[in-house]
């Protein structure tokens, strides 16, 4: 049961309060920099613990029931410390940039409560290559407004007042990247919704 993807798998829950930890002081530098390093670190048991899973023949049960989970958590985690240490807010629009988050929140667990229905009418449903695309700019978006913090340090005040531009281009990758997400997120929701209804009463 307790193969080695799923003791990779269990790492990434295991380290997400050490996650957290380091991204909860917002003018802590070095704390984003490690934060960054184990969001890195955990992405790359992400990638080798399907692929060790796969190539030994070792899929089971558990871990396809814990990676998915190991996932979201993880992105629910960073959305929502960073929105709290006002990651998510930026030049123009301020917290506007919250709303991106949001939609990349609730469609991880409307689509989770969608696959569980389904699951249960032996229905799959398999993973789109524009749902990889999303969580492509999903992890991308979140690693860059983590290396912001570490780079450029909190990019806006509590008043809202932001420094500029080019002073936290990195930041600004990162918030563009998770526009990017939810666009995607609301297109393949959609995609996993109109499966679905197929199957409702």
């Amino acid at each position: 049961m307790l193969t080695l993807p799923n003791l990779l798998t269990l790492s990434r829950i295991v380290a997400l309060p050490l996650l957290g930890f380091l991204l909860w002081w917002p003018n802590w530098q070095l704390g984003y920099a490690l934060a960054f390093a184990l969001y890195c670190l955990m992405g790359i048991t992400d990638y080798f613990d399907g692929y060790l899973a796969r190539s030994s023949g070792a899929v089971s049960r558990l871990g396809i029931f814990l990676d998915p989970i190991a996932d979201k958590i993880m992105v629910a985690v960073v959305i929502l410390v960073l929105t709290a240490q006002g990651y998510l807010r930026g030049p123009i629009v301020g917290d506007m940039h919250v709303i991106a988050g949001l939609i990349i929140l609730v469609r991880e667990i409307a689509v989770s409560g969608l696959r569980e229905f389904l699951g249960g009418l032996q229905v799959s449903v398999p993973v789109s290559k524009l749902a990889k695309w999303k969580t492509t700019f999903q992890l991308v978006a979140l690693g860059a407004l983590i290396l912001g913090g570490a780079v450029h340090g909190q990019p806006c005040d509590a008043a809202g007042v932001c420094e500029s531009l080019r002073e936290q281009w990195i930041h600004l990758v990162g918030l563009a990247s998770l526009w990017g997400a939810a666009i995607l997120t609301l297109v393949t929701g959609w995609d996993y919704l109109r499966v679905g209804i197929k199957h409702m009463d």
